[in-house]
């Protein structure tokens, strides 16, 4: 899948902030497909980073040019996993992706790396070739639950992650009962969008006291 420039926007916001947001997001947004019937879905991410904690250091020195690798699945469901690349130059926000098997998953956690050179796709080579050459490794799995809703105008997409926690099993990646501990005590508002952000959706994420933040999930819970 190619990459796309995508605006992108994150903010603490408390409970008070996220009912009144809610309420009104209810009414004009789709909600999104994954959402289970609590309105919210689980994710499961495994980040890749090496022995210098590359992305870790990038991210909290405030790189503007910057990437990571992860590995991620819905809902415990491993018959759709995905691999992806984030990249962030300024305020803009690159995704690549392509999918995975649970077996191709299972081989990269025990270190069996080359059937990634023999796929046709380049984000599958280019994280082989970063794996022998920055040696990149799986690192951390970060758990967290997401409400999102999508307004199509201006391809905008409204989420709202919490329940933040992680584990350094790696290999647990497939346990839906696997151990994690909290890494973050908080409610992450994220707003992304293509070229525009439509004036209804500006009006109702004018939250007062909130705070635009640099926060990552994936870089709080290395701190844990």
């Amino acid at each position: 899948m190619g990459k796309k420039a995508r605006h992108e926007h994150k903010m603490y916001i408390n409970i008070p902030d996220y009912m009144g947001l809610v309420s009104k997001l209810k009414y004009i947004a789709k909600s999104d497909n994954n959402a289970l019937e609590d309105g919210r879905y689980k994710i499961r991410s495994l980040y890749f980073d090496n022995y210098m904690d590359k992305a870790v250091m990038e991210k909290f020195s405030g790189v503007s040019r910057r990437e990571k690798f992860r590995v991620r699945l819905y809902n415990d469901d491993p018959s759709f996993i995905r691999l992806e690349k984030k990249s962030k130059f300024n305020r803009l926000c690159y995704k690549e992706s392509e999918t995975l098997t649970k077996e191709e998953c299972k081989k990269i956690l025990n270190g069996e790396y080359s059937f990634l050179k023999e796929k046709k796709e380049l984000l599958f080579i280019e994280l082989y070739t970063k794996i022998n050459y920055q040696n990149l490794r799986p690192k951390i799995i970060v758990d967290y639950k997401r409400e999102a809703y999508i307004y199509s105008a201006g391809n905008v997409r409204i989420t709202l992650d919490s329940d933040i926690r992680m584990s350094n099993n790696v290999n647990g990646i497939f346990d839906p009962k696997l151990v994690t501990i909290p890494s973050a005590d908080a409610i992450i508002l994220e707003i992304k969008y293509d070229g525009f952000l439509p004036e209804i959706i500006r009006q109702i994420i004018r939250i007062d006291n909130k705070n635009e933040t640099e926060f990552s999930k994936y870089g709080v819970s290395r701190l844990v």
